[in-house]
């Protein structure tokens, strides 16, 4: 059975800007389909995560280095399948920062 997954990235946009359902992307692989997802917010990341777990059938969420730990966890707090993160420090495309720095 071919494996579902989503990853979710931060797009640093204004606050308020475009639902971040204009930022969805599927990628169909022969082994997995996987669907991107650019949030502003750690709270858009927690809607678009159950959303694609509940409503995309995603069987895990891999999110981007921009997040941090406290993000991190309120996301894999909100669905119930395993969530993994790509680890920086200090993100590039956040000002050299991590998002916990900026939504925490």
């Amino acid at each position: 059975m071919k494996l579902k997954a989503a990853f979710i990235f931060l797009t640093k946009m204004e606050s308020g800007a475009d639902s971040p359902a204009e930022y969805r992307n599927w990628t169909r692989t022969p082994a997995v389909d996987l669907l991107s997802i650019g949030v502003a917010t750690y709270a858009q990341a927690v809607a678009a995560a159950q959303k694609a777990v509940n409503e995309e059938g995603c069987a895990c969420i891999e999110l981007c280095g921009g997040f941090g730990v406290q993000g991190t966890a309120l996301v894999a707090r909100a669905v119930q399948v395993p969530v993994g993160v790509v680890r920086f420090d200090v993100h590039p495309g956040l000002g050299n920062v991590s998002g916990d720095g900026i939504f925490a």
